[in-house]
């Protein structure tokens, strides 16, 4: 079955369907469009990911903002394959039993990747572990490890199981699959006839593995108490205090945690953990930040690792609207197989961009207006503002100053705003975010309509990158690794009002591809009065009042970012640096 398959790509969370909530955020999203343009590029891949037959969550929101988080209902067999093959692990002195399913990636010319979601949703298994893949970021660290073993090291085995057994490259999307080089490392032994590491193996392994870091903020690093380690992994525990196994250097790559980075000096400082991100650093060849700039706080974080970067696309046929795919079949046919081409955007007529962009505004305004009756007019500036409630991103920076915020709407222009997003069940601080938009709606609603809708998901997410005027995006430098929903709307021709940081740095060209806020530094004030200086006399007299102008925005959007920032030179580049070298 997968003897000509040569790269296997891990990850925990990928999305491919509004329907299977397989995903939470950008990273399972950025997943998906990788699989995609692999399949669009015919690169030979075969990916893994858990189940989560209970999603991230549904997300419920009261009349005063709280979030309440529900079990996702969806049928399994409605959108995957159930395959018969079956793997164990052992964890905590017990066996694990996993089965898989299968889910087929079509590309443009019709070449499929395979993606299997790992499930231990089994009889054989005890009640507690038949859980074990259906939350995803669930439970308790003693929950989570158990998922990474199910992921990295019943990962692999399933692939052997499946016949894929001539994989030369391991792409671990973010730390969570690191355990899958432990499988490898005994793979290497038993394959020698040896019952102990050498440094042959490890070579060996670092050789076949590849590394994508995603993010500098500490939540995102996961990392469990050694002593956890040893009781869950069994005697794999070993390999991480025995320096006659590991070289001494090695051992304290991954145990030991250097305060080298202000931002992650809570939790890259503690002794006696496994910390998943440096195992995963530590045996690979090849490793990536996702944007230049996240490049070089990677190099700061990590100091003793060669670290690239790669910058994030997204994949351009899945997330330009209707209107504008029929617009770009019209003037740049052959666009979804080369991305590159939508450069020519600059040739397409005004009046037509406009136009197409009405029908995925209207679309959108009639949408929101259903869902909250509201009563937003599709003719005012509509700002959008859509991902992962997390303190960082500073959702609420645009109502820091709601006074000089109503005063500009009434006196320059009059503006709307729609946001989306969910809060991670454990953060707090994301969920009061929430709430806070929420006292602003009804603080300002004579003046300022907004709206927020609840579960944000795949479905919603294109139709609010095509259908607003603006992309609103706000984090606090330098925390924002990537960010791709910016690269979205531009490909639907819709300008950035941004923060200059993750992508937005290489993307920004000043009132030629959006307006940038603040100068990059963390100061919530100054940002917060540029980006109000930005509203005030710029983007709303510009759209108010010259509309042409603004259309030569958009159109840059597309010619500038939309024909670059895309999963297809996104995957030419792994396979030029990382997967073929």
């Amino acid at each position: 079955m997968g003897n000509e398959r040569t790269i296997a790509y891990f990850s925990m969370e990928i999305g491919l369907e509004a329907g299977m909530p397989t995903y939470s955020g950008g990273l399972g999203i950025l997943a998906g469009d990788t699989i995609r343009s692999a399949a669009d590029l015919k690169v030979p891949m075969v990916a893994m990911t858990l189940l989560h037959r209970r999603g991230y969550f549904y997300q419920r929101l009261d009349p005063e903002g709280w979030q309440r988080e529900e079990p996702v209902q969806w049928v399994v067999e409605d959108f995957l394959e159930k395959m018969p093959h079956r793997v164990s692990v052992t964890m905590d002195g017990r066996s694990v039993h996993i089965c898989s399913w299968r889910y087929e990636v079509v590309g443009i010319g019709g070449y499929k990747v395979p993606v299997y979601f790992l499930d231990s949703d089994l009889q054989e298994n005890s009640e507690w572990d038949r859980t074990l893949t259906h939350f995803l970021y669930g439970g308790d660290q003693y929950y989570r490890l158990c998922q990474e073993v199910i992921l990295g090291i019943g990962g692999v085995r399933m692939l052997r199981a499946l016949s894929y057994h001539n994989i030369e490259r391991f792409h671990m999307n973010e730390g969570h699959a690191s355990l899958l080089t432990l499988e490898l490392l005994d793979e290497e032994t038993k394959k020698a006839g040896r019952k102990s590491i050498t440094q042959d193996d490890i070579e060996a392994v670092r050789g076949k593995c590849i590394f994508t870091t995603h993010t500098p903020v500490p939540a995102g690093h996961d990392q469990f108490p050694i002593d956890l380690v040893r009781r869950v992994i069994g005697p794999r525990g070993d390999f991480f205090d025995m320096e006659d196994v590991f070289s001494a250097d090695l051992v304290r790559r991954i145990l030991r945690s250097r305060e080298t980075f202000r931002e992650m000096k809570d939790i890259l400082q503690s002794e006696n953990v496994l910390n998943l991100t440096y195992l995963a650093l530590s045996l690979s060849h090849y490793v990536n930040g996702v944007a230049k700039k996240h490049g070089e706080v990677s190099r700061l974080m990590f100091a003793e690792y060669i670290i690239d970067a790669i910058t994030n696309g997204v994949h351009a046929a899945t997330w330009v609207s209707e209107p504008f795919q029929e617009l770009y079949d019209r003037h740049i046919p052959g666009w979804k197989q080369d991305n590159f081409s939508l450069r020519y955007a600059l040739s397409i007529p005004k009046k037509e961009v406009w136009d197409v962009h009405n029908r995925a505004k209207k679309r959108l305004i009639q949408y929101v207006n259903h869902q909250t009756n509201i009563g937003m007019d599709v003719d005012l500036l509509t700002i959008g503002f859509a991902r992962r409630a997390a303190t960082y991103k500073r959702v609420d920076l645009l109502f820091t100053d709601i006074e000089r915020l109503s005063e500009i709407s009434s006196k320059v222009g009059f503006l709307q705003v729609i946001y989306a997003g969910k809060a991670h069940p454990q953060d707090q601080g994301g969920k009061e975010l929430i709430k806070r938009i929420f006292q602003v709606k009804e603080l300002l609603k004579k003046d300022i309509k907004i709206a927020y809708l609840e579960n944000y998901d795949m479905e919603f997410g294109k139709m609010i990158v095509s259908g607003v005027d603006i992309w609103l995006n706000t984090p606090q430098p330098p925390l924002e690794a990537s960010g791709t929903s910016g690269m979205k709307a531009a490909l639907n021709g819709v300008p950035s009002l941004s923060v200059l940081d993750g992508w937005w740095i290489e993307g920004h060209i000043e009132g030629i591809t959006g307006w940038s806020i603040g100068e990059g530094g963390p100061d919530r004030s100054k940002d917060a009065i540029s980006l109000y200086e930005k509203l005030e006399q710029v983007v709303l007299p510009m759209f108010y009042q010259d509309r042409d102008r603004f259309i030569d925005v958009m159109l840059h959007c597309i010619a500038l970012n939309g024909s670059f920032f895309n999963t297809h030179r996104m995957m030419q580049q792994y396979v030029l640096n990382a997967y073929f070298r």
